[in-house]
């Protein structure tokens, strides 16, 4: 059997909106951007809107102009959905916990976990930490004791709170019911493939 070579997609390439926002990023007009580059500001809107494909020495004099890799550019986002009912099951260690990881396995600039605390859940007795720069915790059913060194802090649905990177604590469900919620953790404390 023959190898195929892999075709062409088709889909256009939206580097118009790329150009466009690097430039109001760096507060420059399209008159700034065209002087430096040489280029007229009509082809320059032409091109931030995606009605023309410029040159490559039009493409590599724009990013110059930028301060932005031409790379950069064609680089496909990473765009992934996950459906709650196929989220990955981890164990982060709590005790009545039912844990689903939301963001993809290997993403190692964020993690986004839903917890299903069935009643008396528990973190554990003694407080712990996570690797990262910070935690955010949202209460999106019941309610939830959070314990930290300084004492417990009690969320009701509705309540989010930010906690420092590394600092020790452990959460209780001490309510007769379920409760759900969303943990944050930036970076990402650990991460790997799919």
């Amino acid at each position: 059997m023959r190898a195929l070579n892999p075709a062409p997609s088709g889909a256009p390439l939206a580097i118009g909106a790329k150009l466009r926002a690097t430039r109001l990023a760096q507060a420059l007009t399209i008159a700034d951007v065209a002087a430096a580059s040489n280029l007229s500001t009509g082809f320059i809107s032409r091109v931030e809107r995606d009605e023309t494909s410029p040159s490559v020495s039009s493409l590599v004099a724009l990013c110059q102009v930028l301060s932005l890799q031409l790379g950069s550019l064609f680089e496909v986002p990473d765009n992934e959905v996950i459906a709650l009912v196929d989220a990955a099951l981890i164990n982060m260690g709590g005790q009545g916990a039912i844990e689903k990881l939301l963001t993809p396995r290997g993403e190692s600039r964020v993690q986004v976990l839903r917890s299903t605390l069935a009643p008396g859940a528990s973190g554990g007795d003694e407080l712990y930490t996570i690797n990262c720069d910070v935690e955010v915790l949202h209460v999106l059913s019941g309610s939830l004791v959070l314990r930290l060194v300084g004492g417990d802090v009690e969320l009701s649905a509705g309540d989010t709170m930010t906690v420092a990177g590394r600092q020790p604590h452990s959460w209780d469900n001490r309510s007769g019911g379920q409760t759900e919620l969303l943990w944050t953790i930036v970076p990402a404390a650990w991460s790997g493939s799919s």
